[in-house]
């Protein structure tokens, strides 16, 4: 036996500094190479362009098209487990309070119809031809009118101060010409422009009575 094996067997405690060592060392080396791993995946997903507001509630981390599909599980989960993850609003203020005056009409009109926020397009809409589909997939209405049956019926885009600027007009006519040919109705509520009863006689045309249907 080499004299250095026995040196460390006559003296334990180094046998197991070196055990320990060695072991430290298997787990920093997995680390750097995780790191790497998860550095060049996010290099290869950053979205292109970011800020607009269909993507403001979709992480510019989420991985997207093939390259997510180059991530198993366990990827996935050692990639979640190194991040951190806070609360972010569904609504700004704007918004929540449109849901809410909007919420409150609705269930005044018909109670089994429901308000539903932040809906994407993708969940709603289907298109055999997967390039139109990928145009209006990751694209999503402020607010979402859905009757008794669970079939979404009108969309609500709320158009803050700084509406159509940018393009914010082009994303607007894309979701509505999609919405359109699916047979959803697209309203928009302007910021400082449309007044609570402008709203509520919206609603009360867009909500079928109970019992009865519009369409």
């Amino acid at each position: 036996m080499p004299p250095e094996i026995l040196a460390l067997v006559a003296k334990p405690y180094l046998l197991f500094a070196v055990v320990v060592l060695g072991v430290l060392l298997g787990v920093f080396v997995e680390q750097i190479r995780t790191e790497v791993r998860r550095r060049a995946w996010l290099k290869r997903n950053a979205p292109r362009s970011r800020g607009s507001k269909d993507d403001r509630h979709i992480s510019w981390l989420k991985p997207q098209g093939r390259s997510f599909q180059q991530l198993d599980g366990a990827d996935q989960l050692r990639i979640v487990m190194e991040s951190d993850f806070t609360i972010q609003p569904l609504l700004n203020k704007g918004e929540a309070r449109v849901f809410r005056e909007l919420d409150r009409i609705v269930i005044g009109c018909n109670p089994s119809w429901q308000v539903m926020a932040q809906v994407s397009l993708g969940e709603v809409l289907r298109c055999k031809d997967a390039q139109a589909y990928s145009c209006i997939n990751s694209k999503r209405v402020d607010l979402l009118l859905m009757d008794e049956d669970c079939q979404p019926r009108h969309a609500i885009e709320y158009q803050g101060a700084g509406h159509h600027q940018g393009t914010s007009a082009a994303r607007d006519a894309v979701k509505r010409e999609a919405l359109r040919r699916a047979g959803i109705g697209y309203h928009e509520v302007v910021a400082g422009s449309t007044t609570p009863a402008e709203l509520r006689r919206l609603v009360e045309k867009l909500v079928d009575r109970p019992g009865t249907r519009n369409w």
